[in-house]
């Protein structure tokens, strides 16, 4: 029995090494969703009995980091549940085989060339940034940021009177989401109770902000510190740039959203960034109902979350950087210019056509998924875009239809869900790729990273 496991588990190796990198990374993601589906499936780790569909709803969108829910979390799941959710949260938000490659870079000093393809895959990095220089960052970070969101939520808990244990609880609970900007709270009307605390409110954002900014930012800005040679890529500033300027466009327009124009000028101004953050970064968390957002208002952040925000980071969208590169072709074409570029640099072509391939595959997702759920589904057409969008982007903000959805829309989500966490164009290079060990990591020579 023993020789016949050793066979198995051998053939099984040889199997995964046959694979592309973006075959691994989805059966790999797919291996996470269908155990943490099996485990929420056992009555021990309930309150209350779910359907089987809904427990693959929540498995799926915990390990995708989107936040939608079909059920309470709080009322769906004991202790042991909820940390199991917690668990899918932290190796979708942390990445696929980072935290094992991590292990034995710490040990062995050395990753297999195998590691190191899938690694760069799931985070194209710039040149700038060897892979192992990354992936300290994106754990000793991760934990760091975390366990400071942990404390710093504590303490606001406490201040509202919160038991200890339970403070302690919903804690860790909430840093882990609000850094992997996953969305899932314990709560059932998210943060909507905590709309006029600064505190809680700054907490989100910190760490929504540093998980979305991504891994390339923190690596960057990181060797900068030790070595004041190092320069920061252009993908970075890029990010940065970007980033800012899309913060402020959105809050100035949240601002005058009609349901946030009745809180004073302090709360008001809060409530407008904080929304506006939650749909950049797609941390997913709300202080105030969506459900009465005027159609403008929604459509402004079905953009925000259509975006995203960074590259190798914790958020979803098609990223600030694919944005950039569209923009830049088509400022191109309209002025004339021969070569595309962006702040005075050239943007090389390999980097437009990734760019502009994932824009295009990325909209036709949300087409056909708008179309799949109007066809079976009685609600408005912009509540189905809002949650389409959502979904792919991995966002997890929802007008509150999610739960009322029937069958064929729940299973439309979720596969909207999973393929917004992988990446369009991962996901179709898993599906369609007849290519195998040939195949390069996909690190881009020049110094930007889609």
């Amino acid at each position: 029995m023993k020789l016949s496991f050793n066979q198995t588990a051998k053939k099984y190796a040889l199997v995964k090494k046959s694979w592309t990198p973006q075959q691994n990374l989805f059966y790999g993601f797919l291996t996470y969703i269908a155990l943490g589906f099996i485990l929420l499936c056992l009555p021990i780790f309930q309150k209350q009995s779910a359907s089987i569909l809904d427990h693959l709803f929540i498995a799926t969108s915990a390990v995708s980091t989107t936040g939608l829910v079909t059920v309470s979390i709080f009322d769906t799941y004991n202790i042991f549940g909820q940390f199991i959710i917690m668990v899918l949260v932290q190796l979708g938000g942390i990445g696929y085989l980072s935290f094992t490659t991590y292990m034995i870079l710490s040990t062995t000093r050395k990753i297999t060339l195998w590691h190191k393809k899938i690694l760069s895959t799931e985070f194209t990095l710039p040149n700038t940034i060897k892979i192992t220089d990354f992936l300290k960052s994106v754990v000793l970070f991760t934990l760091i940021m975390e366990s400071i969101g942990a404390i710093l939520f504590f303490i606001a808990f406490k201040a509202q009177g919160m038991p200890t244990f339970e403070a302690i609880w919903s804690s860790v609970f909430h840093s882990i989401s609000s850094f992997c900007t996953a969305g899932f709270s314990l709560f059932n009307n998210s943060f909507m109770d905590y709309v006029d605390n600064n505190f809680v409110n700054f907490i989100i954002s910190m760490l929504a902000i540093c998980g979305s900014l991504g891994f390339i930012v923190i690596t960057d800005f990181g060797l900068k510190i030790k070595n004041k040679s190092h320069k920061v890529s252009f993908t970075t500033k890029i990010i940065i740039y970007g980033f800012l300027m899309l913060l402020t466009f959105g809050t100035a327009f949240f601002y005058f959203e009609p349901s946030i124009v009745n809180y004073h000028s302090d709360s008001r101004f809060i409530a407008a960034f904080f929304q506006c953050m939650s749909a950049m970064t797609t941390v997913g968390f709300n202080t105030v109902d969506f459900g009465y957002f005027t159609q403008a208002m929604m459509l402004i952040c079905i953009f925000l979350m259509y975006i995203g925000a960074s590259p190798s980071g914790t958020a979803g969208g098609i990223k600030i950087t694919t944005l950039t590169a569209v923009f830049a072709v088509m400022k191109s074409r309209l002025t004339g210019s021969k070569t595309v570029t962006f702040l005075g640099r050239q943007i090389p072509f390999e980097r437009l056509y990734i760019a502009t391939s994932a824009f295009i595959f990325y909209t036709i997702i949300i087409l056909i998924g708008t179309f799949l759920i109007t066809l079976t589904n009685d609600f408005k057409f912009e509540e189905i875009l809002f949650e389409v969008s959502s979904a792919l982007g991995t966002v997890g903000l929802s007008t509150g239809i999610t739960g009322d959805l029937n069958t064929g829309g729940k299973l439309v989500i979720i596969a909207l869900m999973f393929i917004g966490r992988l990446g369009v164009l991962t996901f179709g290079l898993a599906i369609w790729s007849r290519q195998r060990q040939q195949e390069k990591p996909n690190v881009i020579k020049e110094d930007i990273a889609v």
